[in-house]
């Protein structure tokens, strides 16, 4: 839920509505010559924990990948392997007879520790879709960042088999992507960002972080303008630019998004989450609700319960 009175985390907010969780559920030792196929799921998280091995995506130049080196994959079939040119085996059938640990070829050069990131909250789409289909983090020289600390406390927590365990594994790798996320937002060409560009520009961001501040208010483009420190028209280009949207837009959708994970969060009545969104009215309230979610507030929840969200 978004804390009124906390400082404001666009970024964080967009995290907390989309739902993020992750699953740290394998690690593959390999050696000798190896390839492996794996099919496409939402998000596969990755990092190399010894040695170095090959990343290879189909329409992409093979990526080596160093210990430390960390990667996402989104949506996209992709090949490990100790030479990008072999010819790869299906990564389930070697993981068929135990879903945690595999060995493929011949000893343990390479030791990899990997797992899923699900988005299933209201503003999965909104960051998903922002996604490339691969960001690979480099963490070099080993030890120069928090990666290094995240991967150390992550293997000792996986070889352990501690009580509540695998609830720590799964929170460092969580922990793990945010920062991978935090790099790929410093690093990318602000234009291939979308809504996450603005994080990079200062006057976008002070808007951005009032808008997420107070979700309620019906903000208008003077406001934003004023708070960004610049006049209507340039704000409202430059908002566009970064962003993709005109900022009373993004301000309404994000209101909306807000909405929606009462709605799936809490037991509260329409009634209540349309009068804590600055609706004077249901009727106002889906009409909002339905022009960026598609169905009414009531639907909405229904479905999503129907789902088992």
């Amino acid at each position: 839920m978004i804390i009124q009175n906390a400082p404001a985390d666009p970024l964080s907010d967009v995290l907390s509505l989309a739902g993020l969780r992750a699953a740290c559920s394998v690690r593959l030792t390999a050696g000798g010559a190896w390839a492996l196929r794996f099919l496409p799921i939402e998000l596969k998280f990755n990092i190399v924990q010894r040695g170095s091995c090959w990343l290879a995506t189909e329409g992409r130049e093979p990526v080596e990948l160093q210990a430390g080196d960390c990667f996402v994959v989104s949506r996209t079939p992709f090949v490990l392997a100790s030479d990008p040119a072999l010819p790869a085996v299906d990564a389930a059938k070697v993981f068929a007879a135990s879903p945690m640990f595999a060995n493929h070829g011949e000893g343990e050069e390479v030791s990899l520790l990997g797992g899923s990131v699900t988005l299933a909250g209201p503003a999965a789409s909104e960051l998903l879709d922002l996604l490339p289909p691969v960001i690979v983090i480099r963490d070099h020289p080993i030890g120069a960042s928090p990666f290094a600390w995240l991967l150390d406390a992550l293997d000792r927590e996986w070889r352990a088999d501690l009580a509540g365990g695998r609830t720590v594994c799964n929170d460092l790798l969580r922990l793990m992507f945010v920062h991978a996320l935090r790099r790929h937002i410093d690093a990318a060409n602000p234009a291939a960002l979308g809504w996450l560009g603005g994080l990079r520009d200062p006057a976008i961001a002070a808007a951005l972080r009032v808008i997420h501040a107070a979700p309620a208010q019906t903000w208008k483009l003077e406001a934003l303008a004023a708070v960004a420190g610049m006049s209507r028209s340039a704000f409202a280009a430059q908002f566009k630019q970064r962003v993709g949207q005109a900022p009373v837009a993004y301000a309404a959708q994000w209101r909306m998004r807000v909405a929606a994970m009462q709605l799936l969060g809490t037991t509260d009545s329409v009634s209540r989450i349309a009068a804590s969104s600055g609706f004077l009215s249901d009727a106002a309230f889906g009409v909002a609700f339905r022009r960026v979610h598609g169905v009414s507030p009531g639907r909405y929840r229904a479905n999503a319960r129907g789902a088992g969200t």
